[in-house]
């Protein structure tokens, strides 16, 4: 059928890795080939055995296993990651792996004419870019060729829908979440047959159609369903489902969604007991997932009670059900409800139920209960991996395992963590898991002979060491946290200790400045008696007590510059100044135009490579300097000079001095200043002796005032001693 067609050109880049070759025998193993799966590229690892040719894939662990004595033709192409195998066995089934170099094609040639009596032949492709050429349907491939060379090759596999026009067919594809670059649609142009072939048979559009169709991955619900299961608790997607059995799909009937599932996307199946041992899971491994909306499900999880049964009937003829399954299901079954599920889908499927293996834990179940990003769930060691349950679900093979990690829990010593870090570099940490099932994890994870991230730590302790780990007691554990914190809350101390004491040398001493200040604050109230003051003064000082605690950060007043002596002589240079204004003309005639700066940075690179001997001669004339300048300030001190700027240690001297004054006569001196100022002015509010020693005598309640007064008693004596006594004193 000669056609034209339109595509979508899609550009990859591929990162092919190091590959290795295993032959052993009678086998020949080839590493990281590519199988291309839905527009993305899967490696694994491909067996040629006398029997049959194994390939692993190494994302989903699937293996695909072709009898040798099917394989009917072998073709050698050259592809986009070098060299490929396109095999086609004689049930119609097409398989084809990318990867290989140039120098395989020797051996894996002698090899197929040894063993399986095949030649692998030499198949070119067609490079020509042309898009118009004739299509040929062989198996579950479209081949486009020009010139009897293949263009390109369609799975039909991964068509999910074929629409036809006046002339047109287009082809759907099935998408793949993984593949950075998909492809949408194809179409292919078909040209119209001649009037009388026509008028016979079907046009040449719905022959295309047709011919895509009975291989496409279309789901069609033609016919009745093998057997319907009502309202199972669906947990993941959550929800209630009716699930009806096809023989080529499974179809979930929920009231808002409906899935249908191919069986050809299911790679595992599960049958987990629960751990109150009333109930079981029946996981369904898929790949590709079910989508709803923007969300992935990579497995199906039904939960089923033990004590519910059920009697099933199959909608099939005891004849077509033989001979469809082989005795694996009868007409009618009867048993619990999980067992009926499970054996129609290990039918069906065509695959082994997986199931707990010998482990048990603490409690005697064969589950630990753990949680999984703040999800509380079960976790099943099984014999070739880890599950857990169910939110999310998790599978881990022990062949995807790099290594395994026991830690202390972070909220409590009473469990621990179990951290899995897969060989993409991918962790998953389990946590709260009790410190009971420590013991039979950790000989669990040994007998499978899986990489322990902190063995040597557990070795060292011994078998005491298992239990030691999860005490309660931290004291014979090293936290290095807590180590740190104390040293930085010791340094911390130590320096608050040292700015309190720095605090207090600063502060001026007076004894009876506290007992001023809560005078004052008592002296509006006059009627209160000496208990009420007496208990104010204590309850002042415990609210105080705090205070002094608390770091005080001063201002530091700016330092008054001392005024330049112009009489005083010159300080002396230092041998590199003297150096260099001795050598500073030089330079500049070495280097005619140089600016002040250059000067100076080249003076310093010639300095640096001076020798010592050189040096020598201006350290001796700056030590003379040095001399000379002291000479020079004892004679001008002597005559008198510099009398205006007294030395360091004299002005240490008198603010030493200064500084006890002030303390001895910080208030007493203050309110004598203040006192002046008001008798100077005139003001009325200044107290006679007479009237101070009458206002003592006649008040008693007034102590709080009284106190403030006879504090700064001797002062007032000795001024109010030089003033003429008054008239009525005289009369008196």
């Amino acid at each position: 059928m000669t056609l034209f067609h339109r595509s979508t050109i899609i550009e990859r880049q591929w990162h092919p890795r190091t590959r290795g070759i295993a032959a052993m025998g009678d086998t020949l193993e080839f590493s990281d080939i590519y199988q291309e799966v839905k527009g993305s590229w899967n490696d694994g690892r491909l067996r040629f055995g006398r029997q049959s040719v194994v390939y692993k894939s190494s994302k989903t662990g699937k293996v695909d296993s072709i009898p040798a004595a099917e394989l009917s033709q072998a073709q050698w192409r050259r592809v986009c990651l070098g060299q490929g195998i396109k095999l086609t066995t004689s049930t119609g089934h097409i398989y084809k792996y990318d990867g290989f170099r140039d120098t395989d094609f020797e051996k894996i040639s002698e090899y197929f004419k040894a063993h399986y009596k095949v030649e692998l032949s030499e198949k070119e492709l067609c490079v020509k870019g042309w898009n118009w050429g004739t299509t040929k349907f062989s198996g579950p491939l479209l081949s486009f060729e020009v010139s009897d060379s293949p263009a390109f090759e369609i799975p039909l596999a991964s068509v999910s829908q074929c629409a036809t026009g006046k002339n047109e067919v287009t082809l759907e594809f099935h998408q793949n979440d993984e593949a950075e670059v998909s492809l949408m649609e194809v179409r292919f142009y078909v040209p119209p047959g001649d009037t009388a072939t026509t008028e016979e048979g079907p046009e040449p559009v719905e022959v295309f159609r047709d011919s895509v169709l009975s291989k496409a991955d279309v789901i069609q619900a033609t016919g009745d369903a093998v057997c319907i299961f009502k309202e199972l608790q669906c947990l993941t997607p959550r929800g209630r489902y009716d699930i009806r059995i096809y023989p080529s799909f499974l179809h979930l009937h929920g009231k808002t969604f409906d899935y249908k599932i191919p069986y050809s996307t299911v790679l595992r199946l599960f049958l987990l007991p629960h751990k109150d041992q009333r109930q079981m899971f029946f996981m369904i491994s898929l790949d590709p997932p079910i989508k709803q909306g923007q969300t992935r499900y990579h497995f199906l999880i039904l939960l089923f009670s033990k004590e519910e049964d059920l009697s099933l009937s199959l909608n099939m003829t005891e004849e077509e059900v033989e001979k469809r399954y082989g005795g694996k299901l009868s007409k009618n079954m009867s048993g619990s409800l999980y067992e009926m599920v499970g054996r129609v889908m290990k039918a069906l499927v065509n695959r082994k139920i997986t199931v707990p293996g010998n482990f048990l834990g603490h409690s005697g179940t064969q589950c630990i209960t753990c949680s999984y990003k703040a999800s509380s769930g079960l976790l099943y060691p099984l014999e070739r991996g880890f599950v857990y349950i169910h939110k999310p679900p998790v599978h881990l093979r022990f062949e995807e395992v790099s290594c395994v990690n026991f830690a202390r829990g972070t909220t409590t010593t009473r469990s621990f963590d179990f951290e899995i870090e897969t060989k993409q570099g991918t962790q998953f940490t389990f946590s709260s898991i009790e410190r009971e099932e420590y013991g039979k994890l950790f000989d669990f994870v040994t007998a499978k002979k899986l990489s322990i991230k902190n063995r040597g730590f557990k070795e060292k302790k011994g078998i005491k060491g298992k239990d030691d780990m999860l005490e309660d007691s931290d004291e014979d554990q090293h936290d290095a946290y807590l180590e740190r914190m104390k040293e930085e809350g010791k340094i911390r101390e130590e320096a608050n200790d040292s700015d309190d004491s720095d605090g207090e040398s600063d502060e001026s001493f007076n004894p009876g400045e506290e007992k001023d200040d809560i005078a004052e604050e008592y002296d509006s109230k006059a009627s209160a008696s000496d208990s009420s003051a007496e208990e104010g003064d204590s309850d002042r000082e415990k609210k105080k007590r705090p205070a002094k605690k608390a770091k005080v950060v001063k201002e530091r007043k700016p330092r008054k510059k001392k005024p330049k002596d112009s009489g005083a002589p010159k300080r002396p240079m230092s041998a590199y100044f003297l150096w260099l204004n001795a050598s500073r003309e030089s330079i500049k005639a070495e280097h005619p135009g140089i600016s002040i700066t250059e000067i100076s940075k080249r003076a310093g690179e010639m300095w640096r490579e001076l020798g010592k001997e050189q040096k020598v001669e201006w350290d001796g004339k700056a030590e003379e300097a040095k001399k000379d300048y002291e000479v020079a300030m004892r004679e001008y001190r002597e005559s008198g000079g510099g009398s205006s700027a007294p030395s360091k240690k004299e002005r240490k001297k008198k603010g030493g001095k200064r500084d006890e004054k002030n303390k001895k006569g910080k208030s007493g001196g203050g309110r004598e200043r203040e006192r002046e100022r008001e008798r100077t002015t005139g003001n009325d509010s200044f107290k006679s002796r007479e009237f101070i020693s009458s206002e003592e005598s006649s008040s008693e309640s007034d102590r709080g005032k009284g106190k403030r007064k006879r504090k700064g008693s001797d002062e007032q004596e000795e001024e109010v001693a030089s003033t003429p006594p008054s008239s009525d004193s005289g009369s008196d």
